[in-house]
C-alpha cells in the first residue's frame, strides 16, 4: 500500500533507535502508545521520523482529503475581566475605550451580512464581561436561527461558560441545557490553553480550571453534542505538560466520544506580558502537529488554523497529520492578527483555499461543522488565480 511505504523506510532504517522503533511498529499495527511513549516522540523523534508516521495515520484514515469549510466568526468584544499573560486581544475594563463591545444588534446585523450567501457555520468567542450573560447570549442564539435556521451556531468557550453560569447561580448541567436549547449547535475548542496546574496558573490562573473546561465539554457530550479542542503550546510549558494535556483530552474521548477535532495553538508572543519568550520554529510547529496526530488515536481530525501559522505553513502541515485547514473565515476576527500572527487580514475565497490544499498534492473537501461532505473540489476548474500566482506553489508532496 502507498500509504505504508514512509512508515515502511522507517522501520527498516538501522539507525533508529530502539525505543523509536517500538513505537512506529504500534502506529503502523493500530495500537496505542503511552504517556511515556508520548514524551519519547518529543524528545528524540526526528522531524521526518514523525511525519512519517503522523502523515501514515492520517492518509489511513482520510486519504489525501483535506477539509475546510465556509465560516465566518463574531467577536462580541475584546474587553475582558481576566487577564491571561499570553493574550494580546483582551483589554482590561479600565483600557475599554480601546476596545469593542457589540450590541446584540451588531451581531446581528454582521449575521444579516452574509444573507445568500453559502456560508454554512458562524463562529463565536470573545471576551468575558458581565453583560453578555445567560439571558444575554441564549437570546442572540435564538435570533441567529430564527433568521437562518440552518446556519451552524458554534459558540463560546469553557472560559465564557463558567462565568456566565456562576453570575446567573445555575449548574453547569443546567447552564449547557439552556444554550443547547437556545440553539447552539456545537462548542469550539478554546480556553483549554495548558490543563496543567502548574502551567495554567502562571499564565491564566484566574480563569476556569482544566477539570472545569474538562467538565463542560463532558456535559456537551452527554447532551449529545459535539466539540473541539486546543492546546496552547510553544511558551512555558514543557513537553510533559503537553502529553499531560493531550492524556486528559484523549481520556475524555475514550469516556464520550464528543470530540471533532484537535486544534495546537501556537503561542504568538506581539504585545502580550508574554514577549519576552520567543516563539516556536517551524520545525517545533510541524512536530507538535505530527505527536498530536499520533497520541490522539481517538480524534477524526487534526486541524491547523492556517490564519495562525500562515498559508505555507499550513501547506506543510499537511504532510504532518493535518487534515483540515479551518474555514474561508473573514477579516472579522481578530484574535491571532493582534498577537503578531501570520496573517493580519485572515480571509481566503473558496477558490483561494481549494488552491491552496490541491497545489500539495491533496484532495480540497468542503464540509460542514460536523464533517458531513458538502462539495469535493478535486476536478473544480476555476480560472487562473493570478492574484496568488507563485505564493502557494510549494512542493507537491509525495509518500514515496
Amino acid at each position: 500500500m502507498q500509504i505504508a511505504r514512509s512508515i515502511t523506510a522507517v522501520l527498516s532504517d538501522p539507525q533508529l533507535d530502539d525505543s523509536l522503533r517500538l513505537i512506529a511498529h504500534k502506529v503502523f499495527n493500530g495500537e496505542r502508545i503511552t504517556e511515556n511513549e508520548g514524551l519519547i516522540l518529543f524528545e528524540k523523534g526526528e522531524l521526518g521520523y514523525l511525519g512519517a508516521l503522523a502523515n501514515y495515520i492520517r492518509e489511513k484514515r482520510h486519504g489525501n482529503s483535506t477539509f475546510f469549510n465556509r465560516n465566518f466568526h463574531i467577536e462580541p468584544t475584546n474587553v475582558c475581566i481576566y487577564t491571561c499573560k499570553f493574550c494580546s486581544y483582551s483589554r482590561l475594563i479600565k483600557q475599554r475605550e480601546d476596545g469593542w463591545e457589540y450590541t446584540m444588534d451588531d451581531m446581528l446585523d454582521i449575521v444579516r451580512k452574509y444573507d445568500g450567501q453559502p456560508v454554512t457555520e458562524v463562529h463565536l468567542v470573545g471576551g468575558v464581561l458581565p453583560q453578555y450573560d445567560l439571558d444575554f447570549y441564549t437570546e442572540l442564539f435564538r435570533r441567529i436561527k430564527a433568521h437562518r435556521p440552518e446556519l451552524h451556531v458554534k459558540a463560546l468557550t469553557p472560559v465564557e461558560y463558567h462565568y456566565i453560569f456562576k453570575k446567573a447561580k445555575v449548574s453547569y448541567e443546567e447552564g449547557m441545557r439552556r444554550i443547547a436549547e437556545s440553539g447552539v449547535d456545537s462548542l469550539p475548542g478554546g480556553g483549554a490553553e495548558i490543563f496543567h496546574p502548574e502551567i495554567r496558573e502562571q499564565i491564566a490562573g484566574d480563569k476556569c480550571t482544566g477539570e472545569q473546561w474538562l467538565r463542560i465539554h463532558e456535559i456537551w457530550h452527554e447532551l449529545g453534542k459535539r466539540s473541539n479542542a486546543t492546546m496552547l503550546y510553544g511558551h512555558i510549558e514543557k513537553y510533559e505538560h503537553r502529553i499531560h494535556h493531550l492524556e486528559q483530552l484523549r481520556q475524555l474521548q475514550d469516556k464520550t466520544g464528543g470530540f471533532q477535532t484537535f486544534i495546537p495553538l501556537k503561542f504568538r508572543n506581539q504585545d502580550n506580558e508574554m514577549s519576552h519568550i520567543p516563539e516556536t520554529s517551524v520545525i517545533e510547529d510541524l512536530r507538535n502537529y505530527a505527536v498530536s496526530r499520533i497520541y490522539l488515536d481517538n480524534f477524526d481530525h487534526i486541524k491547523a488554523y492556517w490564519p495562525m501559522i500562515g498559508r505555507q505553513i499550513a501547506q506543510l502541515s499537511l504532510s504532518f497529520g493535518v487534515d483540515d485547514i479551518d474555514g474561508t473565515i473573514d477579516d472579522t476576527t481578530k484574535i491571532y492578527s493582534m498577537a503578531g500572527s501570520e496573517e493580519q487580514n485572515p480571509a481566503l475565497s473558496t477558490q483561494e483555499l481549494v488552491n491552496m490544499i490541491r497545489r500539495v498534492g491533496r484532495q480540497p473537501i468542503e464540509r460542514d461543522t460536523l464533517y458531513k461532505v458538502i462539495k469535493d473540489y478535486t476536478d473544480e476548474v476555476f480560472e487562473e488565480d493570478t492574484a496568488f500566482r507563485g505564493y502557494f506553489d510549494l512542493p507537491v508532496v509525495t509518500n514515496s
